[in-house]
């Protein structure tokens, strides 16, 4: 077996490839809500954690606070987010969702679900547990190197 083959069949790269493949999926079927991945996943996390600051949303999203305040001021310019004019503590302004964005996000909830069921077609409900259980331990085992 050549050496691009071996690399094609590593661990990291695979989970790269459908992390790449997932997102060009559900970018694709987004559009149609008007919404990118890094759009929802803003809202996604914001429903999750009410009130976070742009420090928590950034960490939750996997983006720099720079890419988090570019998401965040098209997601406010379309009636999305709302972000408060003072902070409640210490220079954090918590954001929110508008009632437009809680839609959005019920929306695009619906194509995400659907790329996930796609990309677990054929992968019964113990295989997807195992593999979820597998992905959080990958995750856990990698998280104090960061």
């Amino acid at each position: 077996m050549s050496q691009a083959a071996n690399s094609e069949l590593r661990p990291g790269y695979l989970v790269k490839r459908v992390q790449q493949l997932v997102r060009h999926a559900a970018d694709a079927d987004l559009r149609d809500t008007g919404l990118s991945v890094s759009q929802y996943a803003v809202l996604n996390a914001l429903a999750e954690h009410p009130g976070a600051s742009s420090a928590e949303l950034a960490r939750q999203c996997f983006v720099t606070r720079q890419s988090l305040q570019d998401v965040l001021s098209g997601l406010r310019a379309n009636g999305l987010v709302v972000v408060a004019e003072k902070a409640v503590t210490g220079r954090a302004r918590p954001a929110g969702l508008t009632e437009l964005g809680r839609q959005r996000l019920t929306e695009a909830e619906r194509v995400m679900t659907a790329v996930e069921e796609q990309m677990l077609t054929g992968l019964g409900a113990e295989d997807r547990s195992r593999l979820t259980n597998l992905l959080i331990r990958c995750a856990e085992n990698l998280t104090d190197l960061s």
